[in-house]
């Protein structure tokens, strides 16, 4: 173990070879969105614009707002050290890069979230694999959500899951990581304000994507193990990212604002002319 952050243990860094793999999952349809789903976007689309706008006035951007004195970026270290730790939601994450020719085009690093088993809903439990893993304690088995790549300028261009082995999580199904979204928050001020709500409201804008990234993932594991019956897909190195998309907050944006507008049209009640 690196070390613990509220009383919680913090992994290692993962040995990763960064080669991206995974599937890229079809665009999806907002059009069949509940118009409930459409405005929790856009509430969270503005919650992360103005943590930006806010950050921008000093010419500061998220990725320089997390490194702040952080001195000497190093590849492979956890950023801050010992990770961000919510103790009453039991959310996680950190930020970190590989080593540059491993990166993803355009990549400065990414930030890695997590939900823990005391922030999970009811009803939540590993799902069953060949080898699975006893915790340490009971807040040890955590979910890995979504990987979000950023680019020099502190800005998300991919979303990304990872197998099991990249950040040594419990494995559940896409199913019950989905119910974990909504679970995710960080909401504390260290090691900065803005940076916790950007991350927290960012997983909600974009949670449509996540979605589809979550159950593309467990397609690509069934896929690889049905290839492979002779190996333990979980630790298969070949195998790291198993699902990814690129993406843009201001396309995200306009997409809501294009849905909603078509799910008020279709809503409102037709007037009907005098004959």
């Amino acid at each position: 173990m690196a070390g613990r952050v509220g009383g919680v243990p913090v992994g290692d860094p993962a040995e990763a070879t960064g080669r991206g793999n995974g599937v890229f999952p079809a665009m999806t349809d907002f059009g069949l969105l509940a118009r409930s789903e459409l405005q929790a976007m856009a509430e969270a689309a503005r919650e992360v614009m103005n943590c930006q706008r806010v950050l921008a006035k000093t010419g500061d951007n998220i990725v320089g707002e997390l490194l702040r004195g952080a001195g000497t970026f190093y590849e492979w270290r956890h950023y801050p050290p010992g990770d961000v730790y919510d103790a009453e939601y039991h959310a996680q994450y950190y930020y970190h890069a590989h080593p540059e020719h491993e990166r993803t085009s355009g990549e400065h690093g990414h930030f890695h979230t997590f939900l823990r088993p005391l922030g999970m809903p009811p009803g939540i439990a590993p799902a069953p694999v060949p080898d699975p893993r006893e915790p340490d304690g009971d807040n040890d088995a955590l979910s890995h959500l979504v990987g979000i790549s950023m680019d020099r300028a502190g800005m998300p261009i991919r979303l990304f899951t990872t197998n099991r082995w990249v950040t040594g999580e419990t494995w559940y199904s896409a199913d019950d990581v989905v119910r974990m979204l909504d679970c995710f928050v960080i909401d504390h001020a260290r090691p900065s304000w803005a940076v916790n709500r950007w991350i927290t409201a960012l997983v909600r804008l974009f949670r449509p994507q996540i979605v589809q990234l979550l159950h593309a993932r467990d397609a690509e594991i069934r896929r690889w193990q049905a290839a492979r019956p002779d190996t333990n897909v979980f630790e298969e190195r070949e195998l790291e990212v198993t699902s990814e998309m690129p993406v843009l907050i201001e396309d995200q944006i306009a997409r809501i604002e294009i849905s909603q507008r078509r799910a008020r049209r279709r809503d409102e009640p037709v007037s009907l002319e005098a004959s």
